[in-house]
């Protein structure tokens, strides 16, 4: 039991553990405020072309069972700005590592093919240590 906390201590000490928790806790947080912006801004605005807001949609089947739709649309909404958001954002991140990733320089070759058994071999090399062949310069 003790070995299996140490490998848990281990693990959820590593750093990308910690990201993602500090990741969720994050989105957790811009969740609320998708949902206020969707709420509070977008479906009242909304509201003024189709004369109510989402979340008052609803349907009542019988007397005690209401679906509340309106809803469901409000969480499509907010899923698909969120989406948007977490696109642009992740666009905008991986462009910027790219522009300031250096770029890999070509490197020398630091090896040839055997012309005989066509193995890799040293640059400098006078034999091929494969086929024991003899290399011209």
């Amino acid at each position: 039991m003790h070995k299996f906390l140490e490998e848990f201590k281990k693990f959820i000490s590593k750093g990308n553990v910690m990201d993602m928790a500090v990741g969720i806790i994050i989105g957790g947080a811009f969740t609320s405020i998708v949902s206020s912006l969707v709420n509070d801004i977008i479906n009242p605005l909304l509201g003024l072309f189709g004369g109510m807001n989402f979340d008052q949609l609803a349907w009542n089947i019988t007397g005690d069972v209401t679906l509340y739709y309106g809803k469901f649309i409000t969480a499509v909404v907010n899923f698909l700005i969120m989406a948007f958001i977490v696109f642009i954002l992740v666009k905008a991140m991986n462009t910027a590592v790219s522009k300031f990733q250096k770029k890999e320089e070509a490197k020398a070759p630091t090896t040839k093919t055997c012309p005989y058994c066509k193995s890799e071999i040293a640059l400098d090399a006078t034999r091929c240590p494969h086929c024991t062949s003899e290399l011209g310069k």
